[in-house]
């Protein structure tokens, strides 16, 4: 889907009775903040829309409150759309440490032939807060519900999607969400596994420092690695930092970070050569 195609609606309310009343959003996963990352996932939206309590982000967004305040997760989405314009809108909570990219735009490509598409946790439970869903027929819904019930405060989310027509998709780490306090130490422990850590601490820096880059993180590092052997180990962390200057002076595109990357690696075998 084209960037701007989509608006995003993120609840960042709620209690979080569970964590004993924490501002549940600002929690630290992997050193951002859980809404923060869910903010990462969804960076192309047209519009972004929180709602809750006002609090800093990684980027601007639009605030909303929801009414009654406190009255649960329809008068939040309601809420937020309301300030959305995009015939698709991506409804998420802001606790879902894992949510990448990737997966938005598996959701996105899902309401193509359909009304909606959710995903389903591990357990087959679907998850109506990380969906994607055409905006008149959740419009639709919102309307009807307020009609039936004289207003939407303490509906459950279950009403909202029941009469969609919704596309299903299997996701367990995507769909994970932090409810309790093990939630949030199992997050913390996931991210630092040796399969993912790279990943997620490249990511955290590039969110730090605002890069939008993509890295070739193998390349870096076998460059690191022929320098650390071939010339001396403080060479690994100068050489890589020299390399990304370069890049920054060359305009900072992925195509000059790959170019420097790798002059950088044929200095290092030919210095090892002379060994």
């Amino acid at each position: 889907m084209t960037p701007g195609a989509y608006d995003a609606v993120i609840l960042a309310g709620g209690a979080a009775r569970r964590l004993g009343g924490v501002d549940k959003p600002a929690l630290r996963v992997g050193g951002r903040a859980l809404l923060d990352r869910v903010l990462d996932a969804c960076r192309g939206a047209g519009r972004t829309v929180v709602v809750g309590p006002r609090r800093p982000t990684v980027r601007p967004v639009r605030w909303a409150r929801e009414e009654p305040p406190g009255g649960g997760p329809v008068a939040a989405v309601d809420a937020g759309v309301r300030q959305t314009t995009a015939p698709v809108v991506l409804v998420l909570s802001a606790d879902l440490p894992f949510l990448t990219p990737e997966t938005v735009e598996t959701l996105l490509n899902g309401v193509e032939s359909t009304e909606g598409a959710v995903l389903i946790d591990s357990d087959g439970r679907e998850q109506p807060l990380v969906a994607a869903y055409r905006a008149e027929p959740l419009r639709r819904e919102i309307a009807l519900l307020a009609t039936e019930h004289g207003g939407l405060g303490g509906l459950p989310l279950r009403l909202l999607v029941s009469e969609l027509a919704l596309a299903r998709l299997q996701h367990p780490t995507a769909s994970f969400d932090c409810d309790t306090w093990e939630d949030i130490t199992t997050a913390r422990a996931r991210i630092r596994e040796h399969g993912s850590v790279l990943d997620e601490w490249i990511t955290a820096v590039k969110a730090e420092l605002g890069i939008d880059l993509d890295v070739d993180t193998a390349a870096l590092l076998d460059l690191a690695r022929d320098a650390a052997h071939g010339v001396a180990r403080p060479a690994a962390p100068l050489t890589t930092f020299l390399v990304g200057y370069a890049a920054a002076q060359k305009g900072g595109s992925p195509e000059a970070l790959a170019a420097a990357t790798e002059k950088a690696a044929a200095l290092a075998a030919r210095w090892a050569e002379e060994q």
